[in-house]
């Protein structure tokens, strides 16, 4: 079944395929490339479930910053504020994942793989272990040379209405219909309270809480989320991102239509006939989303991509080379 999920996957994208990037890229030149990175993923997954969901979003916030080059891996330096301390960046996670499969990589092939094949493998094995399905990953990435904080900006927020989210994934050459698959990654995760509690005590002049938030989901998040504590803790205080924070579903759809979308970005997909019936789909057909989430996400690891003599291949993901 895996199998034939990959072969409808990938043969519905040739067409959008970047010509240098080739499933099994690495084949002949490191072999066990692969499994060596499934093997990382899975052993932090048993630590701790929640790790895929961290993955996959660096996946999102590494492509949406200047292409899909392993920028958000790089440190800051003394004269420079890399991405990962950008304030969008301060809850990521997983960072540490790819960092090791980059050192077991380099002890068996040293400069063969790219920080940014490896997080599209760890992404694609990250969504398998989380319940979704198997893509074959297209490769050959090149690492980018530069990571600025200042340019976090092109990161989509949850505070984004339809049209906002909307413009900012055309800006990376990806469609609305791929956001609203893109968006289902939210059935996985968590969130800290700061990035939706305007929602609950400070929507507008007229009303402290938004009124397109069912007024039970609402209750239970201040709840988890009081006011006065969020006030001196808001960096700390989480919440899960849906009712089953580990297992990649549909759901998240369904609980649109119940007006329990965690941020005005999520609900935002009902707020045009076109995105609320492609969400109603989903919700109805699990399946097809999943198919549909792993087209966008071939899509989304393949946006302003580095290759054939551009960029480098990093020999620490952490640091440009010399």
């Amino acid at each position: 079944m895996k199998r034939i999920l990959s072969v409808i996957v990938i043969c519905s994208l040739i067409s959008h395929s970047q010509a240098a990037l080739e499933v099994g890229f690495y084949r002949d030149k490191c072999p066990f490339a692969e499994a060596i990175i499934n093997h990382e993923v899975k052993k932090s997954y048993l630590i701790d479930k929640g790790i895929a969901a961290g993955i996959v979003r660096l996946q999102f916030h590494d492509c949406f910053v200047r292409g899909c080059d392993g920028s958000i891996f790089i440190d800051s330096t003394p004269t420079n504020q890399a991405e990962k301390d950008g304030s969008t960046n301060e809850s990521i996670r997983g960072l540490e994942v790819i960092y090791n499969a980059k050192d077991k990589l380099e002890a068996v092939c040293p400069g063969v793989l790219s920080c940014a094949d490896i997080l599209a493998y760890a992404a694609r094995d990250s969504n398998v272990l989380s319940g979704g399905v198997y893509w074959d990953v297209p490769a050959g990435r090149r690492d980018g040379r530069i990571s600025r904080a200042s340019e976090i900006v092109d990161i989509p927020l949850p505070s984004f209405n339809l049209v906002q989210i909307t413009e900012s994934f055309a800006n990376k050459g990806l469609t609305q219909a791929d956001m609203v698959a893109l968006s289902g990654s939210h059935s996985i995760g968590r969130s800290h309270c700061f990035q939706f509690t305007d929602r609950l005590y400070n929507h507008n002049t007229k009303t402290m809480q938004d009124p397109n938030l069912d007024p039970h989901y609402a209750q239970l998040l201040r709840i988890v989320c009081p006011k006065v504590l969020q006030e001196i803790f808001n960096q700390t205080l989480v919440v899960g991102m849906n009712q089953s924070p580990f297992y990649m579903d549909s759901s998240y759809y369904g609980n649109l239509f119940k007006h329990a979308g965690l941020f005005v970005s999520d609900q935002s997909l009902l707020d045009s006939q076109t995105t609320a019936t492609q969400a109603a789909s989903y919700a109805a057909n699990d399946l097809s989303w999943k198919v549909d989430f792993a087209q966008a996400m071939i899509k989304l690891s393949q946006v302003q991509v580095l290759t054939g003599n551009q960029g480098e291949i990093r020999a620490n993901c952490r640091v440009i080379n010399p």
